[in-house]
């Protein structure tokens, strides 16, 4: 009895279940059909709200830059001209008048040597010398008397000549004898031949006096030898400009050659800088160069390529250029280090990206009104490129803000959003 009442009960059951089946399945299609209605508009509704929705730009402020990078190289500061002043003879230093750091002008006497040999070998020159002259003196007196002894044989000559003529005469006539005619003709003979005598001796003491007159040159020469020694004893500066090292010191034995003091001239600087091969037909000799000092750092100082050595070095193959720079006050010292960019400091323009450009010559500007962004065309000159960047010369003012890219192609006049990476 009771099993009966429990079967009941169970096919019952599944009898409520299998009626909720049957509802569920009549009304799935409807379900699913009412799912695809409702993805359909949610999926329609962001595609139109983009396709009206302003295009997104990304904005940059237009500043003054450089188109290229300059070179930059690093070099120390020299003395445009440097001298070492040093010693021509042998001497003990007498005396030392400056210190480093002395400013010194052209002749100015730095520093004496013993000068006591060199004085004595003048004397001894100076004498010898008038020694040779004494001799030019004494020779030229006796090429006045060879002349005189000359005169007298030429008179005695033309005397002899006379009288044996006129003895030639009284002989054909028988006054006086034939004899004495001839004893007459040799007396004239004799004395032309002591005329010969007179006058070669005066060509022997006239070349006598130009032996003596050169010697009395070659001693002058020796004279003047010694006082150029004798010069040398004292130190002069070469040039003006300023001390720069001491290197010797009173009492000390100088020999020819040693240096005495370090000079420079620092009205002007000079910066040897080791440039690459690979640059260096970016620089030539003229060209204005930017210094900066780590010493004077607020100070730009504009140079001047002097000059461009002719070798590079074979290992680096680096090449060193000479750079010169003003220094009328004095203040730029030896041994700073300076640092050199090889380029004109005029060309600072406006820079823009390669993208900015719509076409070859239009660029997009940026307005704001509230928080309204509008775009508008601008025609702009361009110039030199380089790399993806671009020279503006005109049309567009440091400051006003432009478009570097867009999302999508934009119209004139029309309004835009900001990207996040933009410039404000």
């Amino acid at each position: 009895m009771g099993f009966k009442t429990g079967q009941k009960r169970g096919i019952s059951q599944i009898e409520a279940n299998s009626r909720i089946l049957l509802v569920l399945l009549s009304i799935a299609p409807s379900l699913i059909g009412c799912g695809n209605i409702l993805q359909t508009e949610v999926e329609a509704q962001p595609r139109m709200n983009r396709s009206q929705r302003s295009p997104a730009v990304e904005v940059a402020i237009a500043r003054l830059d450089r188109l290229r990078e300059p070179l930059a190289y690093i070099g120390n500061t020299e003395p445009a001209r440097e001298v070492s002043l040093r010693s021509q003879t042998e001497g003990r230093l007498l005396n030392l008048n400056v210190d480093a750091g002395d400013r010194v002008e052209t002749g100015q006497v730095l520093a004496r040597l013993d000068d006591t040999i060199l004085k004595t070998n003048l004397a001894q020159a100076e004498a010898e010398l008038n020694a040779r002259v004494a001799e030019v003196r004494s020779a030229l007196n006796r090429v006045r008397n060879a002349k005189v002894q000359a005169e007298r044989a030429e008179v005695e000559l033309q005397q002899a000549e006379a009288d044996a003529r006129r003895n030639f005469s009284l002989a054909q006539t028988g006054v006086i004898s034939r004899q004495q005619a001839e004893v007459s003709q040799k007396d004239a003979a004799v004395a032309s031949k002591v005329l010969r005598s007179a006058q070669e001796q005066i060509d022997i003491e006239a070349e006598a006096v130009t032996s003596a007159r050169q010697r009395v040159k070659v001693q002058r020469s020796l004279v003047a030898q010694a006082r150029e020694r004798l010069s040398y004893a004292t130190l002069r500066s070469p040039i003006s400009g300023i001390v720069i090292d001491r290197v010797s010191e009173p009492g000390n034995l100088i020999q020819p050659g040693n240096e005495v003091l370090k000079l420079g001239n620092f009205s002007q600087v000079k910066i040897v800088v080791p440039i690459s091969e690979l640059a260096l037909s970016q620089v030539t000799v003229g060209q204005t160069v930017i210094v900066r000092l780590d010493a004077f750092r607020d100070r730009i100082i504009q140079g001047r390529v002097s000059r461009i050595a002719p070798a590079a070095d074979i290992t680096t193959r680096q090449i060193p250029v000479e750079i010169i720079i003003p220094n009328s006050d004095g203040r730029i010292a030896s041994g700073l280090l300076a640092r050199v960019e090889f380029g004109n400091v005029t060309t600072n323009k406006i820079i823009v990206p390669q993208t900015a450009l719509q076409g070859k010559d239009t660029l997009f500007i940026v307005s704001f009104e509230g928080e309204k962004a509008t775009v508008t065309t601008t025609k702009v000159k361009t110039g030199d490129r380089y790399k993806d960047r671009v020279e503006i010369v005109s049309g567009l003012k440091a400051g006003d803000r432009f478009v570097i890219r867009s999302s999508r192609p934009l119209q004139n006049g029309q309004s835009v959003r900001l990207s996040a990476t933009s410039e404000l």
